[in-house]
């Protein structure tokens, strides 16, 4: 059994980088070594698996069928592993999660570094991005998604986490030279940092009334298509922004940004866990989703 593990791992190594020198240095190898690795695997096999030249190996149509046979067999030992793991009571083996870019840096990376320390056999892969990534495409098992799940497919599970409001807010230095607004109107007399649509323009800013809500394009000093950045142009003291409080929560509570105008501050986008249904819902991905409701829940 030993002698068909041999050889195995420089092999996959060296089809995934293209070459032995490459593959050498993600196995902290000699590229001899690992050179000569794959030569006796060959000779074991009876077959050439690369098309050697002097820029590139590439695999033969022998070494691609062992590639892929070696890719899966490892895979289901892996989850053989996994499962058993799970058994025991904990969590193990790979998992792939979306996240948006801001809100992921800010937010979710400190819970998921968390679960790994709880669960050092836990393998995350995050893809951060603000697209609405289809996850059944991407390979996602779990997401974190802004924004209501009434346009989202029926296909996809949820869990709500809670919702944050969004605020307007500026520096103390800037509100002490321009003064701080009472009104809406008062906004025209403000220099306002907008966000940023991918066309450039300006998204319009929403405003909590009575009746609903009031959706109103300023007009801006600065557009920004950036979350941070537009936080940090706050910092800077370069005018009013309308913020997500998850964005400026730790700014607010130490006094480098303040809130104005609170009763037109709206309840902003809800925030949740999202989920293929067409999977099954593993114990991994079932403990995964509750751990993070934990530590994700927006608090009343």
């Amino acid at each position: 059994m030993s002698d068909h593990l041999k050889g195995i791992a420089p092999f996959l190594a060296t089809a995934d980088a293209g070459s032995f020198t490459r593959a050498a240095e993600r196995l902290h190898l000699t590229s001899s070594a690992v050179s000569k690795s794959v030569a006796r695997l060959e000779q074991r096999l009876g077959v050439l698996l690369f098309e050697r030249s002097t820029r590139r190996l590439k695999l033969s149509s022998a070494g691609q069928a062992y590639y892929a046979t070696c890719k899966r067999v490892l895979q289901e030992l892996a989850d053989a592993e996994n499962v058993l793991a799970e058994q025991e009571g904990e969590l193990a083996g790979a998992v792939r999660i979306g996240v948006p870019a801001s809100y992921g840096r800010m937010r979710v990376m400190p819970a998921l570094i968390a679960l790994c320390e709880k669960y050092p056999r836990l393998q995350p892969s995050i893809a951060f991005s603000d697209r609405f990534v289809d996850l059944f495409e991407e390979r996602i098992d779990i997401a974190v998604r802004i924004g209501a799940p009434g346009q989202w497919p029926a296909t996809l599970g949820q869990l709500h986490l809670g919702e944050e409001r969004l605020i307007f807010c500026a520096a103390p230095a800037y509100l002490a030279r321009r003064g701080t607004p009472a009104a809406i109107e008062e906004l025209e007399r403000h220099d306002c940092i907008a966000y940023g649509r991918g066309d450039g323009t300006a998204s319009p800013w929403l405003f909590e009334h009575d009746v609903g809500v009031e959706r109103r394009v300023v007009t801006p000093r600065l557009i920004v298509g950036d979350a941070e950045a537009q936080t940090a142009a706050v910092l800077a003291g370069l005018g009013i922004a309308q913020q997500a409080t998850w964005l400026v929560r730790e700014h607010l509570a130490a006094g480098a940004i303040v809130e104005v105008l609170p009763d037109y501050a709206t309840p902003g986008l809800p925030l949740y866990l999202a989920w293929p249904l067409a999977r099954q819902l593993t114990t991994k991905t079932g403990t995964l989703l509750q751990e993070l409701k934990q530590r994700l829940s927006i608090g009343d």
